[in-house]
């Protein structure tokens, strides 16, 4: 979640001095006590210190004093403030109250004496203020719930198939067809007289395996082979891994697979009728078709409600000045790809690997996100502005009513999840999450809807700050086509 820098967060006890500088950047220069820096420096000398063998000392027991005698306080200073400036980062950042965006510049300078004060800079992009324009009663387009008779009649088709049943069939499979199947597999490889040789491989053999021919789900040509096959027949399917496959001994490997098909079967759905409705737990067809239209409409009632809720602060965001630069939207756009990484690094997908499967460079990946990075900017300031202007701060039982599904998940009382987030400094995000979720809520409820079409003929109309913003003159060009102008609201 982003940081709106909403609730004034005041940690170590660090002197920071916020210097603003051009393009939406500030130079913080942080002051670390001296008191703070020694405190380091020994916990430091302890760390060191359960590892370093003195005559007279049991391990793990040497005095921190006698540890920076015997190391050296410079080497131990320059340990600790390399362990710990990142924290003394956030820090700075938290007591200065303002939004990074992008990597910092960070100068340290030269390390300090005994009994003085460290002393280090910062300088860094920051989330751009907002000049805010109107942003309560827009007028703002909204769509009306609707559901087609098309829609209905694909989910009766997904309760078709959730209760098809799979009956053998007496003829060779064809696509769509299900078959019971055992197989094993073999590397291609040769012999050291280059005689070419079957090699079976681990998690090459199945058995008893149904196989849905025409899902696409095995590697290519494995259903395919298969096409034609009646029970009892046993085929040799020549075929070739991926090179892109999970398992690097496979990969872009040839192999054979002896695949004996023991079924044959066909999947028959149900017949939509009242036997079926009855079934699904209805008295009859038409009953049944009302209940899915209803559960649609209640879908489609809140994807519109969360569709109104974007276009009112997009609108408020269409009204508001905000001065985002080429660099912070570049610096935006590498956090997002950085962040998008680090989530598909959970599911086993390297940079490499995504890079490769959607035929990108990184390059080309940043600048396609870029439009994304400035809308996002334009966003999350016009929110920190209306979250100041309105002083919203929610209260912690509102920050325990957001908790409680987690803490339920997690077996915990709300209120010791709230303290365990507080202890972790954690419990700001949250805070600052749910402000901005109220400012959207501000907004949104006092938009008033019009029809959508009214407001996508709206965006199609000239006017001078629509000019202004887009960089243009608020005079129409001479020779120029006319274009339609109202007055803003």
């Amino acid at each position: 979640m982003w940081r709106h820098g909403i609730v004034a967060v005041v940690p170590a006890a660090l002197k920071t001095t916020v210097t603003e500088l051009p393009d939406s950047r500030v130079r913080l220069q942080v002051q670390v006590p001296a008191g703070e820096v020694q405190g380091r420096v020994e916990r430091k000398a302890q760390q060191l210190g359960r590892e370093l063998k003195l005559p007279g000392f049991r391990r793990g027991k040497v005095p921190a004093p006698l540890v920076i005698q015997r190391i050296g306080r410079e080497v131990i200073l320059e340990e600790a403030v390399r362990d710990t400036l990142s924290s003394w980062y956030s820090d700075a950042i938290e007591t200065a109250g303002i939004v990074p965006v992008g990597d910092p510049q960070l100068d340290l300078g030269e390390l300090p004496a005994q009994g003085q004060a460290l002393e280090f800079s910062i300088e860094i992009g920051v989330l751009p203020k907002a000049e805010l324009g109107d942003y309560k009663g827009l007028e703002v387009g909204r769509r009306e719930p609707e559901v087609s008779d098309e829609q209905i009649q694909q989910e009766i088709d997904a309760m078709r198939e959730r209760l098809a049943r799979l009956e053998t069939a007496e003829r060779p499979a064809g696509a769509g067809d299900f078959v019971v199947v055992d197989y094993v597999g073999s590397l291609v490889a040769e012999d050291s007289e280059g005689n070419q040789r079957l090699d079976p491989f681990a998690g090459g053999e199945g058995r008893d395996q149904l196989v849905e021919l025409g899902a696409g789900n095995l590697i290519p040509g494995f259903e395919d082979g298969l096409l034609g096959a009646s029970a009892g027949e046993t085929r040799t399917v020549p075929l070739t891994f991926p090179s892109d496959y999970g398992s690097e001994e496979l990969a872009g490997r040839d192999t054979s697979f002896e695949i004996t098909v023991k079924e044959v079967k066909l999947k028959e759905l149900p017949e939509v009728d009242e036997d079926f409705a009855v079934d699904a737990g209805f008295d009859d067809l038409e009953e049944l078709r009302e209940d899915i239209r209803k559960r649609l409409l209640e879908l489609d009632e809140e994807q519109i409600q969360g569709e109104f809720r974007q276009a009112a602060l997009d609108a408020a965001v269409a009204g508001a000045k905000v001065a985002v630069t080429p660099e912070l939207v570049k610096a935006r756009a590498r956090e997002m790809w950085e962040r998008m990484l680090h989530s598909l690094s959970h599911r086993g997908i390297s940079r490499e690997a995504y890079l490769q499967i959607v035929g990108r460079e990184e390059a080309d990946v940043l600048t396609e996100m870029e439009p994304e990075a400035e809308t996002a900017l334009r966003r999350e300031a016009v929110i920190t502005a209306i979250v100041a202007a309105e002083g919203i701060d929610p209260p912690e039982e509102d920050l325990l009513e957001a908790l409680a599904p987690i803490a339920e998940r997690d077996g915990l009382e709300p209120q010791k999840l709230l303290e365990q987030l507080r202890a972790a400094g954690r419990l700001e995000e949250v805070r600052e999450d749910l402000a901005a979720r109220a400012a959207i809520d501000l907004i949104a409820a006092q938009a008033k809807p019009i029809p959508l079409a009214q407001a996508e003929a709206r965006e199609q109309l000239w006017t001078p700050a629509k000019a202004e913003a887009a960089g243009e003159t608020a005079e129409q060009p001479a020779g120029a086509p006319a274009r339609l102008w109202t007055p803003d609201r």
